[in-house]
Order: C-alpha cells, then sequence, then structure tokens
C-alpha cells in the first residue's frame, strides 16, 4: 500500500484547529448524568472455558437507557492466588467486530490483569462475532454504522457506544478482584477511538492506549479516504446533499480529537504511516490534541493492522512501567 497522506517529519507539527460544536461539555455532563441514575445491574455467570490459565464470565449490564450490553470477563487464574488486587484492561472493538467467542480475545488476561471485552451494540457480524442489539437505532442511514443518527447528536449510534464504554469501566472497577485505581482502557481502530472517548469521559480511567484510532478529524477522514467505515459517510451526504453542515456538526460531539482535550490519564497511541482506513493525518490530529500525558508508537511500513503482536509487546511494557 503506498503512502497517501503527509510525510512523517510534517505529521509531527501538523496542526488543524477543530471548531468544537457549541455546547459540547453540557451536551456529555447531560448525558452522563442521565445514565449515572440508571444501575449497573451486573449480572456474572461463569463459563467453562478450553484456556485453563483463564476464568471466563459472561458478563450483562445495563448500558445506554439501561439496553443490555453483553461482555466477557477474563481473569488470569494464576494471579488469583495472590492477595492481591488486579490491575484492570477494558477492551473494545474495532469496527463491526463484537465480543467474539468465549476464548477470543483473552491476550490481557494472560498477561495478569483482570481483563472485560465489551461487545459493541448492534455490531458483531464482520469480523467476530456479537450479542448485544442496538434498540436505540433510528432514522435513514447508509450501511454500516457511522450515519445512524446524523440529524441530531442526541440520536447518534456513537452516544449510545460511548455510555456503553464508560459504564463497562464502572463494571470492571466494581469486580471485587480488580484495583478501582489501576482500570485502563484500550482498542484498535474503532475501539482506539472510543478508548480515547472514554478517557476523556470518565475521571476513573488510569490510562489509554488507543490504537490506530478511528473517530478523529471526521471532515479531513471523510475527505481523502476512499473506502468505508469513512466512505458511508460520503455516501449519505451524496444521496443527503443537503445535509453536509449538521452530519459533520453532529460527529463533532464524538470526534476522538475534540473529546481527547479533556483527557487527562496518560496514553499510548500508535499510528501505520501506509494506514488507508484510518489517514495517518487523523491519528495524529488525535495525538496532538490528547491534553494527558502521551507516546506515539509510528509503524512506517504498515496498514491498518498497525504494530500487531510488536505494538502488544510494547503495549505491555508501556503499561507495567505506568501502573507501577
Amino acid at each position: 500500500m503506498p503512502r497517501n497522506d503527509l510525510p512523517l517529519a510534517e505529521l509531527w507539527e501538523f496542526r488543524e484547529e477543530l471548531p468544537e460544536p457549541p455546547g459540547l461539555d453540557s451536551f456529555w455532563q447531560r448525558t452522563l448524568a442521565g445514565a449515572a441514575g440508571v444501575p449497573l445491574d451486573v449480572r456474572i455467570e461463569p463459563v467453562s472455558s478450553i484456556l485453563p490459565s483463564v476464568l471466563t464470565f459472561d458478563v450483562t449490564y445495563a448500558g445506554f437507557d439501561g439496553a443490555p450490553i453483553r461482555a466477557w470477563l477474563h481473569l488470569p487464574a494464576v494471579a488469583l492466588r495472590d492477595a492481591s488486587p488486579l490491575a484492570g484492561v477494558v477492551q473494545f472493538q474495532g469496527y463491526n467486530g463484537g465480543r467474539g467467542l468465549a476464548h477470543e480475545h483473552t491476550f490481557w488476561a494472560q498477561a495478569g490483569f483482570a481483563h472485560l471485552v465489551m461487545d459493541t451494540r448492534g455490531q458483531g457480524s464482520g469480523w467476530t462475532t456479537g450479542d448485544t442489539p442496538d434498540p436505540g437505532a433510528s432514522g435513514p442511514a447508509q450501511g454500516g454504522f457511522l450515519t445512524r443518527g446524523l440529524e441530531r447528536p442526541e440520536d447518534h449510534f456513537y452516544r449510545r457506544v460511548f455510555v456503553d464504554a464508560v459504564r463497562a469501566v464502572e463494571v470492571l472497577r466494581a469486580h471485587p478482584e480488580v484495583d478501582t485505581a489501576r482500570v485502563v482502557v484500550t482498542g484498535h481502530s474503532q475501539g482506539g477511538g472510543i478508548a480515547t472517548a472514554v478517557a476523556s469521559l470518565s475521571t476513573n480511567v488510569a490510562a489509554a492506549m488507543p490504537d490506530v484510532p478511528f473517530l478523529a478529524h471526521f471532515r479531513r477522514a471523510v475527505d481523502l479516504t476512499f473506502g468505508d467505515p469513512y466512505a458511508e459517510v460520503a455516501r449519505y451526504l451524496g444521496a443527503h446533499r443537503d445535509r453536509t453542515e449538521q452530519a459533520f456538526a453532529t460527529l463533532a460531539h464524538f470526534d476522538a480529537a475534540l473529546l481527547g482535550r479533556r483527557a487527562s490519564a496518560p496514553a499510548l497511541f500508535s499510528v501505520a504511516m501506509m494506514d488507508s482506513i484510518c489517514l495517518p493525518s487523523t491519528v495524529f490530529t488525535a495525538y496532538h490534541a490528547y491534553a494527558g500525558p502521551k507516546e506515539i508508537e509510528v509503524y512506517e511500513f504498515n496498514d491498518h493492522e498497525g504494530g500487531g503482536a510488536f505494538h502488544t509487546a510494547r503495549q505491555v511494557a508501556w503499561l507495567r512501567s505506568t501502573l507501577a
């Protein structure tokens, strides 16, 4: 894949001032205050696992508007023999991926962390399976999720998802085996965008690891990216020719770069210089805007897969150092 964005030397200096929609803070304050009034209603059931080193539990909790959200909780069997509480990792999935099968996403538990894998509502029929419907879906939309609810930020898909994700942090913090002060968030692509948003919206995140994050600098992404998911917005606006201003005003409420200005937790980002889905300039926009202490790993010759196993090893080392 040839490089199709700015060179790295320019990306280190790349700054585009993204205008914030009026009332962005009050929008999220109202949204989160409404969610806080709904009990988490956490239900945890053990499930048999084919991995003897991991104890797995089927989790259901109340997300946005009280809708049931599914998750897997994985606990390292060896670490539980120690009386010390575990640091926790909440993992958010990439676009149209769900929580998968019980043994599918267990890396962080194998690395010694309590690991919650959140199912993304309405997704999980792409590269891995999901079990959570999205009862709030409404309005005309393109295929996919970016255009669901573009008429108003109150109706947008990611308003519901971000609330689900903030509450997932509280689910893991409430577990008796988990240290409430050492819960971190991570995810690849869409999961990285969600992790950035949660680090900005929640005061209870100890660190964030957004991996080639999606959901940043929407206008540049839609203008310059040929493929989905960002092309969903272009196709939608190709039909709804009178909605461009409203569409981008709605999306701005969920822009990881804008929300990241409110973050304070340390973060480790990653970017792939040949990424054809999350352009490096959009990732660097989110990175530069992020207000907490931050680092970024650059993978010069990779597409959207990013650093893969190399970056996973970097994340583990960084996280253990950061939490220590």
